[in-house]
């Protein structure tokens, strides 16, 4: 099939990426890591401490506060064959949807137990057709909390591609996070120190919060060849009127608005998907792809995004997507590290 616009064709996001650039542990400290800074007609390469001095005074950092939960649990059925589930999203009161792997022969009405006492456990109610997965009831026992049983129980699911042991769960959090329900990490938001956030106030960057909790929508591939049919999975967002407020005030003042993060991205433009920005709380099922029409957002910090994602898509419509994957070969030429635990590339407006 001929398609009038290469963009939306799923092939021509693809790059190659040698394996050992594939980060397995983080830089420390975490503000150490390298950083590609994209200007609209060039760029350079620097260090993400230094991020003050690429932003101007005036402007606005806002960031994803979610946290990481301990999604992934280990379980077995009543005939002892074990499982793994890792848990996507809170459907209701202790109701959630969740991928369960080995899940095929499944069924319904099947009872998880994830402990040797038999504390926790939860029935399958149905299947999830966007996912594959499925929707688990789980029974609390009286006096016990979810969440409690969850941090005992639970470990944080680093990302399939990161194998050493080296890497710890702590450092798949942010410094600032603090709203638990994602289940992968806002990795752009990695690097941020303390430290580095107190010089960028002290330099007049300001900052302000969203939440998005981090889902299958974020990491789930695109597999269909035009990307214009893709659908995303919904995820949660809450952008408050104090956020809106800041982002108002730095628009009147004529500063910039620097999402952290492709989770900020699609937080701010789902929240002025109607025209203007609004607070908002509720799920977004946004697609950023080349075309869009950007409201909110005018510069990225972003990490670099596997290839024919949706992240390295919507990264493309604020850089263009051949200019991305050919900065994409020079990182690759200069070593960056790539993915969750890698460097990071700042995109400022013109």
């Amino acid at each position: 099939m001929h398609y009038k616009n290469p963009d939306q064709l799923l092939s021509n996001y693809d790059y190659q990426l040698p394996p050992e650039l594939i980060a397995q542990t983080p830089a420390i400290p975490r503000d150490s890591s390298r950083l590609l800074i994209v200007f609209s007609n060039t760029h350079t390469h620097g260090i993400f401490r230094d991020l003050p001095n690429w932003l101007l005074a005036g402007d606005l950092l806002v960031l994803n506060n979610t946290r990481v939960i301990p999604a992934r649990l280990y379980g077995r059925k009543s005939t002892g064959a074990r499982l793994e589930i890792l848990l996507l999203e809170e459907k209701q009161n202790n109701c959630w949807l969740a991928l369960v792997k080995p899940g095929k022969r499944f069924k319904l009405g099947s009872e998880i137990i994830f402990d040797e006492l038999g504390f926790l456990k939860a029935t399958v109610l149905e299947r999830d057709q966007a996912t594959g997965g499925r929707i688990l009831q789980f029974q609390i026992p009286t006096g016990k909390s979810f969440w409690d049983l969850l941090e005992q129980l639970g470990e944080i699911p680093l990302p399939p591609y990161i194998t050493s042991s080296e890497a710890s769960p702590s450092q798949y959090q942010t410094v600032y996070a603090v709203q638990p329900g994602a289940v992968a990490a806002p990795t752009a938001g990695l690097h941020f120190t303390k430290e580095l956030l107190e010089g960028l106030a002290a330099e007049g960057i300001n900052q302000a919060y969203v939440t998005l909790h981090v889902g299958v929508g974020t990491f789930r591939p695109v597999e269909v060849k035009n990307i214009t049919t893709h659908t995303m999975h919904q995820e949660w967002v809450e952008v408050s009127e104090e956020t809106v407020a800041a982002i108002e005030k730095t628009k009147a003042r004529g500063g910039r608005i620097i999402a952290v993060g492709t989770t900020v991205v699609r937080a701010l433009e789902g929240a002025a998907a109607s025209g203007g920005l609004l607070p908002f709380r509720g799920f977004t099922d946004l697609f950023i792809y080349p075309g869009y029409q950007w409201r909110v957002v005018d510069g990225l910090i972003t990490n670099f995004h596997l290839p024919r994602s949706s992240l390295l898509m919507l990264v493309s419509a604020l850089v263009g997507r051949e200019r991305l994957l050919a900065l994409y070969v020079e990182a690759i030429a200069h070593q960056y590290r790539f993915y969750s635990f890698g460097d990071a590339m700042l995109i400022l407006p013109a």
